[in-house]
């Protein structure tokens, strides 16, 4: 008789992992913005709106379409400029070849609208005399969270570079300590990682860092003309070289230096002359926004999310009521993943939701854990914990991370996730990055957790 199969140990081994991040001022990422600014504009005024708005916008038009039933009596142009405004698109001349475009602007941009009422077949099937708390997904769909111990924040390290590498870059334009930069820009990380044998990783050193942003015409470009509004000394924007470098100092190792490892030392201790820069490697990025390519909302699902780490299930989040549980669901699956990770039942989470359209409850919850279970828990332990803890019904989530408030274009850009959570004019931002304490399930054993289950 054939001896069983050995369970082969599990062993150590060394990978490269990159993400990617774009800025606001990214095509996608404008109509993300836009899209979660109707949303908010219709929640303040009507907070049981249903919304589902898309944006499209190419050189000087932006276009806002979907359906829409709200009491709210929206003013969307206003709403639109107010975005492209915010974002520092001011100026649009129609020639590739101009150096003074930005490739938008604010006040002399086309506005399109094509708004229609939610289709009454899903109105009735979702939430028509229905309780708050019970109302239907709006969708069927799976959605993911995933969560890592190896930053403070539980997010993995790739993408908390790549977004934050491109939120300073607004930053450093927006104050003016590097006022040549403009609003369109890209960044991309690629992290050396140890995955230990009990299934975590940890990250080694930083191998590559690549940016590539918007910037005014070197050694060419005023900063009376390129700044609106700006009234000091005048000054001209220096060599690509001394821009570059710029980057490196008043960018890269700034962020390295803010963002924390799980052993509390900075990022920046694993950046070296090890690690390797592209910055603008395309040579110049003069042209950008709209006029260098086209944009549509939900185009960033994974920069978004978890920039390539865990999974995803493919619906993007912007423009979303929370009846959309594309973007509910998604939230309460990254609380899921971080709490069980911060209470220390395990070093890495992946969780799985998923839904069916006019049905309340999930129909189906998965948890991986990568083998980094600890003490005497099992991954289903964990699950039964998740199922113990959360109340996972559209209704219940809206309730528990306050996503009936108008608060949502401030998430559309740089990451849903990993950021700090606060409260603003009594707004709760973020709600979903506040941990849930379970860990006084980290002593029980299997027996004691499937008893409180029951």
């Amino acid at each position: 008789m054939a001896e069983p199969a050995q369970k082969k140990a599990k062993t150590e081994r060394v990978f490269l992992f990159s993400s990617e991040s774009v800025n606001e001022g990214h095509p996608d990422k404008i109509c993300d913005q836009v899209s979660d600014a109707v949303l908010d504009a219709c929640l303040a005024a009507d907070p049981k709106s249903k919304v589902a708005c898309e944006t499209a916008t190419k050189d000087n038009m932006v276009m806002v379409a979907g359906e829409i039933t709200t009491q709210a009596k929206l003013d969307y142009d206003k709403v639109v400029r107010g975005v492209v405004a915010g974002i520092g698109f001011d100026s649009y001349v129609d020639d590739l070849s101009s150096v003074d475009s930005k490739g938008l602007s604010d006040k002399t941009c086309e506005v399109l609208v094509r708004i229609n009422k939610q289709s009454p077949d899903i109105a009735g099937g979702v939430h028509v005399g229905k309780d708050d708390m019970d109302v239907g997904a709006g969708d069927q769909g799976i959605m993911f969270g995933y969560a890592s111990d190896e930053t403070e924040d539980c997010m993995p390290l790739t993408h908390s570079m790549a977004t934050r590498l491109g939120k300073t870059l607004t930053d450093v334009r927006k104050s003016g300590e590097l006022w040549w930069l403009r609003p369109d820009g890209k960044t991309q990380v690629t992290i050396e990682y140890l995955q230990k044998a009990d299934g975590s990783v940890e990250p080694l050193k930083f191998h590559t860092v690549v940016i590539s942003t918007q910037h005014a015409e070197p050694l060419k470009a005023k900063r009376t003309k390129e700044c609106a509004g700006y009234t000091g000394p005048e000054m001209t924007a220096p060599s690509m070289e001394d821009m570059n470098k710029a980057i490196v100092e008043d960018v890269i190792k700034k962020t390295l230096s803010e963002i924390k490892l799980k052993n509390g030392q900075p990022a920046l201790t694993l950046f070296g002359d090890f690690t390797h820069l592209h910055i603008n490697p395309s040579g110049k990025f003069i042209i950008g926004g709209p006029q260098g390519d086209a944009g549509l909302t939900g185009r960033k699902i994974i920069i978004d999310t978890y920039g390539g780490w865990g999974a995803h299930g493919g619906g993007a989040f912007s423009g979303k009521d929370p009846t959309k549980v594309d973007r509910s669901a998604a939230y309460i699956c990254r609380q899921m993943a971080k709490s069980v990770v911060k209470s220390g039942l395990c070093k890495r989470a992946l969780v799985q939701l998923s839904y069916a359209i006019g049905v309340a409850k999930p129909l189906s919850l998965f948890v991986e854990t990568y083998g980094t279970e600890q003490g005497a828990l099992t991954a289903e332990d964990i699950t039964n914990v998740i199922k113990i803890a959360f109340d996972c019904r559209p209704g219940a989530i809206a309730v528990s991370l306050s996503l009936r408030e108008p608060k949502y274009q401030e998430t559309a850009a740089y990451c849903h996730f990993g950021r700090e959570p606060y409260t603003k004019e009594g707004r709760k931002y973020f709600e979903w990055e506040n941990a849930m304490d379970l860990s006084k399930y980290a002593k029980m054993k299997s027996a004691e957790v499937t008893a409180e289950l029951k």
